[in-house]
Protein backbone atom coordinates (compact mmCIF):
# COMPACT_ATOMS: atom_id res chain seq x y z
CA UNK A 1 0.00 0.00 0.00
CA UNK A 2 1.10 3.55 -1.09
CA UNK A 3 1.07 6.48 1.74
CA UNK A 4 -1.60 7.95 -0.22
CA UNK A 5 -4.00 4.50 0.03
CA UNK A 6 -3.05 4.08 3.60
CA UNK A 7 -3.94 7.85 4.37
CA UNK A 8 -7.48 7.34 2.30
CA UNK A 9 -8.43 3.76 4.15
CA UNK A 10 -7.53 5.46 7.50
CA UNK A 11 -10.05 8.66 6.46
CA UNK A 12 -12.54 6.39 6.02
CA UNK A 13 -12.09 4.20 8.63
CA UNK A 14 -12.27 7.64 11.01
CA UNK A 15 -15.65 9.00 9.21
CA UNK A 16 -16.54 4.76 9.57
CA UNK A 17 -16.19 5.21 13.15
CA UNK A 18 -17.55 8.95 13.35
CA UNK A 19 -20.78 7.74 12.13
CA UNK A 20 -20.68 4.59 14.47
CA UNK A 21 -20.36 6.98 17.32
CA UNK A 22 -23.37 9.13 15.90
CA UNK A 23 -25.98 6.54 15.46
CA UNK A 24 -24.98 4.87 18.90
CA UNK A 25 -25.85 8.39 20.65
CA UNK A 26 -29.07 8.56 18.35
CA UNK A 27 -30.23 5.13 18.73
CA UNK A 28 -28.86 4.05 22.22
CA UNK A 29 -27.36 1.35 24.05
CA UNK A 30 -29.66 -1.40 22.90
CA UNK A 31 -27.91 -1.12 19.21
CA UNK A 32 -24.02 -0.82 20.60
CA UNK A 33 -23.04 -4.47 20.53
CA UNK A 34 -24.78 -4.43 16.74
CA UNK A 35 -22.66 -1.01 16.11
CA UNK A 36 -19.84 -2.13 17.39
CA UNK A 37 -19.99 -5.52 15.15
CA UNK A 38 -20.56 -3.82 12.03
CA UNK A 39 -17.49 -1.45 12.49
CA UNK A 40 -15.78 -4.46 13.59
CA UNK A 41 -16.88 -6.39 9.85
CA UNK A 42 -15.28 -3.14 7.88
CA UNK A 43 -12.21 -2.83 9.56
CA UNK A 44 -11.71 -6.73 9.12
CA UNK A 45 -12.48 -6.60 5.74
CA UNK A 46 -10.04 -3.69 5.34
CA UNK A 47 -7.52 -6.01 7.00
CA UNK A 48 -8.34 -8.74 4.36
CA UNK A 49 -8.41 -6.78 1.40
CA UNK A 50 -5.06 -5.34 2.35
CA UNK A 51 -3.46 -8.82 3.30
CA UNK A 52 -4.85 -10.00 -0.13
CA UNK A 53 -3.63 -7.20 -2.12
CA UNK A 54 -0.05 -8.17 -0.55
CA UNK A 55 -0.17 -11.61 -1.14
CA UNK A 56 -1.13 -10.97 -4.84
CA UNK A 57 2.06 -8.77 -5.18
CA UNK A 58 3.99 -11.19 -3.84
CA UNK A 59 2.85 -14.03 -6.02
CA UNK A 60 3.18 -11.17 -9.23
CA UNK A 61 6.84 -10.69 -7.89
CA UNK A 62 7.42 -14.30 -8.03
CA UNK A 63 6.19 -15.09 -11.01
CA UNK A 64 8.07 -12.44 -12.51
CA UNK A 65 11.26 -13.60 -11.48
CA UNK A 66 10.43 -17.03 -12.54
CA UNK A 67 9.66 -15.05 -16.48
CA UNK A 68 12.77 -13.70 -16.24
CA UNK A 69 14.61 -16.95 -16.09
CA UNK A 70 15.96 -16.17 -12.87
CA UNK A 71 17.02 -19.52 -11.09
CA UNK A 72 16.14 -19.91 -7.21
CA UNK A 73 18.55 -22.03 -5.47
CA UNK A 74 16.49 -25.42 -5.56
CA UNK A 75 15.87 -25.61 -9.28
CA UNK A 76 19.74 -25.53 -9.52
CA UNK A 77 19.33 -29.54 -8.31
CA UNK A 78 17.07 -29.68 -11.50
CA UNK A 79 17.30 -33.76 -13.41
CA UNK A 80 17.54 -32.22 -17.20
CA UNK A 81 20.60 -30.83 -15.74
CA UNK A 82 21.84 -34.31 -13.83
CA UNK A 83 20.79 -36.24 -16.78
CA UNK A 84 22.02 -34.25 -19.36
CA UNK A 85 25.68 -34.15 -17.76
CA UNK A 86 25.41 -37.33 -17.57
CA UNK A 87 24.49 -38.41 -20.94
CA UNK A 88 27.44 -35.99 -22.55
CA UNK A 89 30.23 -37.59 -20.03
CA UNK A 90 28.95 -41.27 -21.25
CA UNK A 91 29.23 -39.75 -25.00
CA UNK A 92 32.35 -38.55 -24.11
CA UNK A 93 33.99 -41.37 -22.20
CA UNK A 94 33.91 -43.47 -25.13
CA UNK A 95 36.83 -41.54 -27.42
CA UNK A 96 38.57 -40.78 -24.26
CA UNK A 97 38.56 -44.80 -23.33
CA UNK A 98 39.66 -45.46 -26.77
CA UNK A 99 42.54 -43.00 -26.58
CA UNK A 100 43.87 -43.81 -23.22
CA UNK A 101 44.19 -47.78 -24.25
CA UNK A 102 45.44 -46.93 -27.50
CA UNK A 103 48.59 -44.69 -26.27
CA UNK A 104 48.79 -46.99 -22.79
CA UNK A 105 46.70 -49.96 -22.57
CA UNK A 106 45.15 -50.81 -19.64
CA UNK A 107 47.08 -48.05 -17.34
CA UNK A 108 45.45 -45.23 -19.90
CA UNK A 109 42.11 -46.82 -19.62
CA UNK A 110 42.25 -46.39 -15.86
CA UNK A 111 43.29 -42.98 -16.14
CA UNK A 112 40.56 -41.76 -18.86
CA UNK A 113 37.66 -43.19 -16.57
CA UNK A 114 39.34 -41.85 -13.27
CA UNK A 115 38.81 -38.54 -14.88
CA UNK A 116 35.21 -39.07 -16.28
CA UNK A 117 34.12 -40.22 -12.55
CA UNK A 118 36.32 -36.98 -10.90
CA UNK A 119 33.99 -34.63 -13.32
CA UNK A 120 31.09 -36.28 -12.30
CA UNK A 121 31.50 -36.33 -8.75
CA UNK A 122 32.53 -32.73 -9.07
CA UNK A 123 29.09 -31.77 -10.94
CA UNK A 124 27.19 -34.00 -8.29
CA UNK A 125 28.39 -32.06 -5.57
CA UNK A 126 28.09 -28.83 -7.44
CA UNK A 127 24.38 -29.46 -8.01
CA UNK A 128 23.95 -30.94 -4.51
CA UNK A 129 25.81 -29.42 -1.80
CA UNK A 130 24.85 -31.75 0.89
CA UNK A 131 25.52 -34.55 -1.04
CA UNK A 132 28.93 -35.62 0.48
CA UNK A 133 27.90 -33.94 3.76
CA UNK A 134 28.06 -36.06 6.56
CA UNK A 135 24.70 -37.25 7.31
CA UNK A 136 22.33 -37.22 10.21
CA UNK A 137 22.01 -39.46 13.09
CA UNK A 138 18.90 -40.35 13.80
CA UNK A 139 19.02 -38.12 17.37
CA UNK A 140 19.53 -35.05 15.49
CA UNK A 141 16.57 -33.06 14.54
CA UNK A 142 16.01 -30.02 12.45
CA UNK A 143 14.69 -27.96 15.44
CA UNK A 144 18.32 -28.16 17.69
CA UNK A 145 20.65 -25.21 17.63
Amino acid sequence: MTGREVRHDDAELKKELDATLHARRELGEEYESALVDSFLEKVEQRLDGAVDRRVRRRLAEEQLVAARGARSPQSADSWGERFGFGIVSLVLAIPLSAIGVANAHLPGLLVAWAGIVGVNVVQASRLSPGFFGRRRSRQESDWEV
